[in-house]
């Protein structure tokens, strides 16, 4: 079943690359020759494979041509029908019309340039968004804790060392109490994330209370979890893995495996040995099985992994999947708090959404209340 979704996803996209190419192919009329048709189809032919053939040979160029690739055919899927249609309306409107022909495709061009330009703006300069929330246990000891989370960095090489030190700038501004990293924090490949020196630049959060993180399904790519984790520790972010830990005998933290994960146990397996009187806030990359948090007791879960949709209509659809895609999400004691992410997942735009680091906080009950 999963051969036969992905031809057809293959099939799919090949119509929508012929589409895109062929659009850009009658904008390109005055240049058409042999030698130029022969030219502009390799180039097409090159990029449209770029991003699927950096993923199977770990070719970093063809890693970029084929992020900024799919930034900008996502794009033109949705302006050239727009482009296209006003283009039919004045032919029948002015038959005679002078650049009939030439207009659509400036038009096309100037709304991708702008569009690239804001989204890139919207994903490398990261707004801070503020929850407040109300838990009503009480935390020992504790009136008030704020939270730094950032979630989805996806740091590699788009993503790269200086998304890296704005994270550690932005985290250190706040001057949180404690900062949660629930996934995606490194990309599918870890040797460019080692070769910028990012593990040494994240070692510069601060954090009275500690840096606390769980993987994400990029982050266990090519089942290399265990590295990830050492790189990870030694920028001294403690991973949760189907684990919990008290902090300052006030609260405890539960990290869980990513769903994607065929060894994620049972939430109330990660759960033993805590207390239930104490705020439990559970770290789950993906904002899944709210219901069993829930009914486990959790007091606030911190999830990442939708991106918002990252590019517009994807916002839309996420909205779909996922009970809570964005924001904050209050059921009784209940909450769920879900980050569109620092970062991003292969083009480096964003549409719809916003690059963000959260800050939530949290006020506990009185004791004896």
């Amino acid at each position: 079943m999963f051969v036969w979704f992905g031809i057809a996803a293959l099939l799919i996209y090949v119509l929508l690359v012929f589409y895109v190419g062929r659009s850009g192919w009658r904008w390109l009329r005055p240049l058409h020759s042999k030698v130029f048709g022969w030219l502009y189809g390799i180039v097409l032919a090159v990029v449209a494979l770029a991003f699927l053939l950096a993923q199977w040979t770990g070719n970093i160029v063809l890693g970029v041509i084929g992020a900024y690739w799919m930034a900008v055919f996502c794009l033109l899927l949705m302006i050239l029908p727009i482009t296209q249609l006003a283009a039919w309306l004045i032919r029948r409107i002015r038959r005679h019309a002078p650049g009939r022909e030439l207009w659509p495709g400036v038009c096309a061009l100037t709304l991708l340039i702008l569009l690239m330009a804001w989204g890139s703006y919207m994903a490398y300069s990261p707004s801070v968004r503020t929850y407040e929330i109300d838990i009503a246990k009480p935390a020992p000891g504790l009136e008030r804790l704020t939270i730094a989370m950032a979630s989805d960095m996806h740091f590699g090489i788009l993503s790269g060392e200086g998304h890296a030190r704005r994270l550690v700038r932005e985290l250190n501004a706040l001057e949180p109490d404690i900062v949660l990293l629930p996934g995606d924090i490194i990309d599918d490949d870890i040797q460019p994330y080692l070769d910028a020196g990012m593990p040494e630049i994240l070692s510069g959060i601060r954090a009275p209370f500690g840096v606390y993180a769980v993987l994400g399904n990029h982050d266990r790519h090519e089942l290399r979890t265990a590295s990830v984790v050492d790189v990870l520790e030694r920028s001294g972010i403690q991973v949760l893995d189907e684990a919990s830990a008290t902090i300052g005998g006030a609260f405890t933290l539960i990290g869980r495996r990513d769903l994607s994960d065929s060894e994620r146990g049972r939430l109330d397996e990660a759960m033993t040995g805590t207390d239930p009187a104490l705020p439990l806030i559970l770290l789950d990359h993906q904002p899944v099985e709210l219901g069993e948090a829930r009914a486990a007791g959790i007091d606030l879960m911190l999830s990442g992994h939708t991106h918002r949709g990252q590019i517009f209509p994807g916002n839309l659809l996420t909205g779909l999947l996922f009970e809570n895609h964005w924001g904050h999400l209050e059921q009784g004691n209940f909450h769920s708090v879900v980050s569109a992410g620092f970062g991003f997942w292969g083009p480096p735009i964003r549409l719809g959404s916003r690059s963000e680091i959260v800050r939530i906080e949290l006020t506990f009950g009185a004791a004896g209340a």
